[in-house]
């Protein structure tokens, strides 16, 4: 950098008071002082004092707005269904419709040693989430004749591990072209009480990705909302990578969304019925005339437990991560830069640069800002909620044990698929919690349905232990 450009670097971060980040300046060799300039490039240094005064100065936690109410979900009957299923195949027949993976995460809580799209995750063969996806994008694709364009949003820490996977994998049968992977932004990590930005060394700030909401921005900066509109496609189908149960290509959601009587086709969203007042997943509510999301954390505990008349809970709308995204709308989202950050509080290693030392801190210090995808619900003009089966559609793999494990995702894999085949007349063995007591995986190669399955080469029975896969 010559010496103009960096008089310049450093009168941008003392206005915005943080010029620590530039102490080391002098005793990075070319290599690290280049590697900080890029890192500085990528941050909103302008914004870091409102930032600041908000998230670290001025920070409040926000009440729970006082108007909350339950949201308006759609569930459909079969005429109903059968005619947004009409107008979803026309869209993706006309190609209109691309997937959209949020895969940033790595194995780290499953014990695994990679990106979380890499574990294995159904019930026979193991095969990685995603291949799981590839399979439904080539299914889709086969069905209604047209290469369905895939994007996936890694995150720095994984994104060269996801495309050796990828090309280890051979795409998974998928055109090369047919995929685009790009990392999502990161955020510099601020001192809990200065408002500082966190260095990670002398001449590395931290830093920390800036959330699922980060998704809008990333497909900008990208060039893949570019592509999108050059190519004709309209609508995005977002979900996130650690649930292998929905259809990543929904004719069903797609013909709601595109339904003017039913959405303005800016931003559409799954639910499912909470199993309980305090499952953790937020909720799609009411707040005045808006539809928005308030996390399990947020919603009063009275508000959790309260139900109609018939005893079932008011707010039980659950968010599953899977929505619809109109492309026009994201541009709009991305010119408009409107989406909030959210704070999070965590333990930030980090270095000082005053003593020269790296700390471990033992208690949270640092303050992480992201974004959330749900947050752009309150700006969609009209956005429409699906009623889906719980069943059908999610069943992730977060934890190690327990719920939403991998065990319980290959419960679920194999109670679906043995629910398919008994549509199909076989005599599937199951316990008496009803769960299917074999290991059952069908493709979507071989059937994306139970009546896909007439033609299949099916046994007829599938007894305890059995292990089936189509």
């Amino acid at each position: 950098m010559c010496p103009v450009e960096i008089d310049t670097l450093k009168e941008r971060v003392a206005a915005c008071g943080q010029s620590h980040v530039l102490a080391c300046w002098d005793t990075l060799d070319p290599g690290r002082q280049d590697a900080l300039v890029h890192q500085l490039a990528t941050v909103p240094l302008e914004s870091i004092p409102d930032l600041v005064e908000c998230h670290v100065h001025g920070y409040a936690a926000e009440a729970p707005p006082s108007d909350l109410a339950p949201a308006v979900v759609t569930t459909p009957d079969d005429s109903m269904a059968a005619e947004f299923s009409s107008r979803g195949e026309t869209i993706i027949r006309e190609g209109k419709v691309a997937a959209f993976t949020v895969a940033g995460g790595q194995g780290t809580r499953l014990g695994w040693g990679g990106p979380k799209g890499t574990f294995p995750a159904t019930p026979v063969s193991g095969k990685p989430l995603f291949r799981v996806f590839a399979e439904q994008i080539e299914a889709a694709s086969q069905r209604w004749g047209t290469p369905i364009r895939w994007y996936i949003m890694t995150s720095e820490a994984n994104d060269a591990a996801t495309r050796s996977f990828f090309a280890d994998n051979n795409w998974f049968g998928l055109s090369r072209t047919q995929v685009m992977l790009f990392p999502q932004g990161m955020m510099p990590c601020l001192d809990a009480a200065s408002g500082s930005m966190l260095m990670d060394g002398p001449g590395r700030l931290a830093m920390s990705p800036d959330g699922h909401g980060g998704a809008i921005a990333a497909l900008e900066r990208s060039g893949a909302l570019e592509q999108m509109e050059m190519l004709g496609i309209e609508h995005v189908s977002y979900f996130q990578v650690d649930n292998p149960m929905p259809p990543v290509i929904d004719p069903v959601f797609l013909g709601l969304h595109a339904d003017p009587a039913y959405s303005s086709g800016e931003m559409s969203s799954k639910m499912v019925p909470k199993i309980s007042p305090a499952e953790k997943v937020g909720v799609f509510c009411r707040v005045g005339s808006k539809t928005d999301v308030i996390e399990y954390s947020d919603l009063p505990e009275a508000l959790q437990s309260e139900t109609d008349a018939d005893g079932q809970l008011r707010f039980d709308a659950g968010n599953i991560a899977v929505h619809l995204l109109g492309v026009e709308f994201i541009r709009r989202l991305t010119a408009g830069n409107e989406m909030p950050w959210h704070r999070a509080l965590k333990k930030v290693p980090y270095y000082d640069t005053t003593r020269g030392e790296r700390i471990e801190p033992d208690e949270p210090n640092g303050v992480k800002l992201e974004r959330f995808i749900f947050d752009a619900l309150p700006l969609a003009t009209k956005p429409a909620i699906l009623r889906v089966d719980r069943a059908r559609e999610f069943a992730p793999i977060k934890n190690a044990t327990g719920a939403d494990s991998p065990a319980s995702s290959r419960q679920a894999q194999s109670d679906l698929y043995g629910g398919w085949m008994e549509a199909r007349g076989v005599d599937v063995a199951r316990g008496e919690d009803g769960h299917v007591l074999a290991d059952i995986e069908i493709s979507p190669l071989a059937a994306m349905g139970p009546g896909e399955l007439d033609a299949a080469d099916l046994p007829e029975r599938v007894g305890p232990e059995e292990r089936f896969v189509l």
